[in-house]
């Protein structure tokens, strides 16, 4: 199977460094190595393009896109945010019908995977934002000066009383996924495997289980 490599960094910095290209390109090419992908071409990108028009900011990876569909090729990338951290741009990705590999999930990660791996890094990105944003809105409002240690550790303090509501918004975006994957089909122990595969903690911080799963989708209907 012929394979293009795509590799991404977004800053400058980086980019003159090389350590973030290279350490992608290593462990894609181990990947390819180990399950006999024919590289044809890799393709390797300085650039943020964020958001649902990330395509249009990044014209190597529509390049790499293009290349791929014209060679009946896969994509391969290290990790799925190396593509994009935004749902809507990933669904997009795929609609166009060139498949992409991330290494980091294996070549068996179905769509629910992707979509819900998508999903966790789009909102790990908003709830930093987020947190970051809100604490040193305090710390300026009540007159302390920003950069100093002390403030910036009593702003991650205040970052965190936000969790739990956070956790509760997290749960809610990942029902309907939950749900939608149980009216195709799986068990509920099959569910509760793929989110503890991902790395995905329920509103407690715990692993997944049939009746985690279960109080999930009661909460849904």
């Amino acid at each position: 199977m012929k394979a293009i490599i795509y590799t991404r960094v977004s800053t400058k910095e980086q980019g003159k460094s090389g350590l973030g290209l290279e350490a992608q390109l290593n462990a894609v090419q181990d990947f390819c190595s180990t399950e006999n992908y024919e590289v044809i071409k890799h393709y390797s990108e300085v650039e943020t393009g964020s958001g649902k028009d990330a395509l249009d900011k990044r014209p190597i990876l529509a390049k790499a896109l293009q290349h791929a569909k014209k060679e009946g090729a896969v994509l391969i990338v290290s990790k799925l945010d190396r593509l994009g951290r935004n749902v809507s741009f990933i669904s997009g990705l795929m609609e166009q019908k060139v498949k992409f590999i991330v290494t980091q999930l294996g070549k068996d990660a179905d769509p629910f995977m992707l979509h819900l791996y998508a999903a966790l890094s789009e909102k790990e990105r908003e709830l930093i934002s987020s947190r970051t944003k809100s604490a040193l809105k305090v710390l300026k409002d009540s007159g302390r000066k920003l950069g100093n240690p002390i403030n910036l550790d009593e702003a991650r303090l205040l970052s965190n009383a936000t969790n739990r509501k956070n956790a509760n918004e997290f749960a809610t975006s990942v029902m309907s996924t939950i749900v939608s994957y149980k009216e195709g089909g799986q068990t509920l122990q099959s569910i509760a495997d793929k989110l503890n595969e991902l790395g995905v903690k329920t509103v407690r911080g715990g692993n997944w289980y049939p009746s985690t799963v279960a109080n999930i989708l009661k909460r849904a209907a």
